[in-house]
């Protein structure tokens, strides 16, 4: 290891204040999703910090004063060294009013090694540790040959898949980041995607003629939408069942791969037959699995179960995927993933870990998700490390432990000089 770097890696430790001041800054932002719609002030102080460091900015909004910031450092030798994707979501977590927080949630604190605030875990402790790096080889003027992205995204908390936006400006590289929470394991995961399955009648009855669709010599060929959704329950419950004992992957337990009922809407007043009913469902999927697959297995499962229903087979539901947002549209997916830990940006970011820590890390998949799905779906290979983990993900008095936090950024500084001076075209080699 390079002298240069050495000296860096203890200046982490030497000015570990600069890191935790960094964080409760960051912290101090209130850029809670939802609301949402709060995080201009947080990108503006993050695209300024880049600029300072020699990074040329692109800052647009995606939603009125939530906008992206991405700041591209080109590398001294772009076209013959790799480049790298630093990825993370400046918006945190709701916080209700309701909820026993030691201090105010976004006046950051220090107790017991740890630092305690909203997003210290998920996941402004991985922007703060990241950017903190980058200012280390800033101002010790190590060139780094390969291009660098930094991209702060908002939406991740709602589903608005503010990396998606990233990916579909173009930003691309050899390498992707997600520095969100995963304590330090290098992670892939696995999906989720939300849907609405409607069930509607073509025409609308009195309650009064109840009678004459359900019982003998009724003689009217009709149904409550509400009813019939109840079979499209079952089908799920079936399909869900058929998943958990046909359907596995490692590390995972025995049906992880799960379909929720969240909310039932229908009905239009109680003088009404319900003509409509409307299923909201979230759906779990393994990490070799896409969200077009999971799609179709659905909609082929719930299409049988109509067309073996008299009413539903000239009535069959229909289905609406995916969203782009939580608050505007009730939708969002968030594609699986799996780590290739052939991939030579893996094998460089686990030799940074063992260099640091002393030990190897755990390569596995994450609980839960992060917009790592969007850079692997746009062809980008990905993998999540960051510090903090889920046990104070989304928690009240979340925190995140201050020597994880540096020993992550010493990570994280080690791999960014390795891969930025990591020639491309090269083999995919044990290092």
């Amino acid at each position: 290891m390079e002298q240069k770097l050495i000296s860096l890696l203890e200046q982490v430790d030497q000015r570990q204040d600069e890191l935790i001041d960094l964080l409760k800054q960051l912290i101090s932002f209130q850029t809670p999703a939802p609301p949402a719609r709060n995080t201009k002030e947080a990108q503006t102080f993050i695209a300024n910090r880049l600029k300072q460091q020699g990074f040329s900015i692109d800052m647009w909004d995606v939603y009125p004063n939530d906008p992206n910031v991405v700041g591209v450092l080109k590398g001294s030798e772009s076209d013959d060294f790799k480049s790298l994707i630093i990825n993370g979501h400046i918006d945190v977590a709701e916080v209700h009013e309701d909820e026993e927080w030691e201090v105010d949630p976004f006046t950051a604190i220090v107790k017991e090694n740890a630092v305690i605030g909203r997003g210290a875990s998920d996941m402004k402790g991985g922007l703060a540790g990241a950017l903190f790096a980058i200012q280390l080889l800033h101002e010790a003027s190590i060139p780094l040959p390969g291009d660098i992205i930094f991209q702060s995204v908002i939406g991740e908390e709602v589903g608005e898949a503010g990396t998606l936006e990233c990916c579909k400006r173009g930003y691309d590289a050899d390498f992707a980041l997600v520095v969100d929470t995963s304590n330090l394991d290098i992670q892939g995961q696995g999906g989720v995607i939300t849907g609405w399955i409607t069930v509607k009648s073509k025409q609308t009855f009195h309650d009064a003629t109840r009678r004459s669709m359900i019982h003998a010599g009724g003689n009217l060929f009709a149904a409550s939408a509400i009813e019939k959704m109840m079979k499209v329950v079952d089908g799920l419950q079936e399909l869900e069942r058929h998943w958990a004992i046909t359907k596995s992957y490692p590390e995972f337990p025995p049906g992880s791969n799960t379909i929720n009922p969240a909310v039932i809407e229908g009905g239009r007043h109680a003088a009404f037959i319900a003509d409509e009913c409307r299923l909201w469902i979230t759906v779990h999927y393994y990490p070799n699995e896409t969200y077009e697959q999971i799609m179709k297995e659905v909609e082929e499962h719930i299409s049988r179960v109509a067309k073996a229903d008299l009413w539903l087979s000239e009535n069959p539901p229909t289905f609406k995927w995916g969203g782009s947002s939580m608050i505007e549209d009730r939708g969002e997916i968030f594609p699986a993933f799996e780590v290739d830990s052939s991939y030579l940006g893996v094998k460089r970011l686990k030799a940074a870990h063992q260099r640091i820590l002393n030990e190897n890390p755990t390569i596995g998949v994450s609980p839960s998700v992060t917009d790592g799905g969007w850079l692997a779906d746009a062809g980008i290979k990905t993998a999540i490390y960051g510090p903090g983990d889920m046990e104070n993900a989304h928690a009240v008095n979340e925190q995140v432990q201050i020597d994880q936090l540096v020993d992550y950024t010493k990570v994280i500084l080690d791999f960014v000089y390795s891969w930025s001076n990591t020639k491309k075209g090269g083999s995919e080699r044990d290092i």
